[in-house]
């Protein structure tokens, strides 16, 4: 898994023009405004993360799920496959790619009705709809959607190894490491490298902890300075969008304005 990141399908088909990533998502964007699409992936993030955690999966896991999920609607409408459905699948193929063991098809379903029902019922007022068949074939078409492209480099391990760098930095490091969680809600996994992503949490990080001292470690750094402020840039707009986005109240609504489903991916 440490491999090359340079030589990675990860970076030679998965870091995306953010152009084509605006292209690629005009049949959505004439339904939904770009705000109201970014609260409905922000939303499917959280569903990610809980029903992760409830499976009692690494946060390594959930987050390559959570880029499995957002490299199928970089190249799909949402239309395509109901997100629902998509969410879980992603971390049924998640789990096995990150060695973590096959969970089985009947704990999945199981966990889904559970968190649906008692965390996302201002979502979803009705049980989760799916079935196991439901994800085993949603996954063969996720596979063929990701190119079987599975390996997904995340900023967790550079990170680690930025603060090894530092200096024993716990509390640095702890910040870093949840803001890092929370640019999965954001564009910038199928726009960055992981090393880049990692250094724009880190440096957030030490802008909210005061840590003026950084600043000469940060300036020796080897990197394009102009991507890593854009990517600060997309983790303070999620900052601000968040304080104005009361979910619980918004997205029973946003969802019955986002494109459905064709009949054939509920069968």
């Amino acid at each position: 898994m440490a491999g090359n990141f340079w030589q990675s399908s990860h970076y030679q088909q998965w870091i995306l023009d953010k152009q084509d990533l605006i292209r690629e998502r005009q049949q959505d964007l004439a339904v939904l405004s770009e705000e109201e699409y970014q609260k409905i992936f922000i939303f499917f993030s959280n569903f990610i993360q809980v029903l992760g955690e409830h499976l009692k999966l690494r946060q390594q896991v959930i987050a390559t799920a959570t880029v499995y999920f957002k490299r199928f609607y970089a190249r799909n409408s949402l239309k395509n496959i109901d997100p629902l459905l998509l969410a879980p699948t992603c971390l049924f193929l998640a789990s096995k790619v990150e060695e973590f063991g096959q969970i089985s098809n009947s704990r999945m379903i199981n966990t889904c009705q559970g968190v649906v029902k008692t965390k996302f019922g201002y979502a979803y007022p009705q049980e989760f709809p799916y079935r196991a068949n439901h994800i085993l074939e949603c996954e063969f078409y996720l596979l063929e959607n990701l190119d079987c492209c599975l390996i997904v480099y995340q900023p967790y391990r550079p990170l680690l190894q930025m603060i090894q760098d530092i200096g024993h930095e716990d509390q640095l490091l702890s910040l870093a490491w949840r803001l890092v969680n929370d640019s999965l809600r954001t564009d910038v996994c199928l726009l960055y490298a992981p090393y880049q992503i990692a250094i724009g949490c880190l440096q957030i990080a030490c802008v909210i902890q005061q840590k003026d001292g950084l600043k000469s470690w940060f300036a020796e750094l080897n990197v394009d300075i102009d991507k890593i402020q854009e990517i600060t840039r997309y983790i303070v707009n999620l900052f601000e969008l968040w304080k104005s986005y009361n979910e619980k109240t918004e997205i029973h609504s946003l969802l019955a304005k986002m494109p459905k489903a064709k009949p054939q991916s509920n069968r």
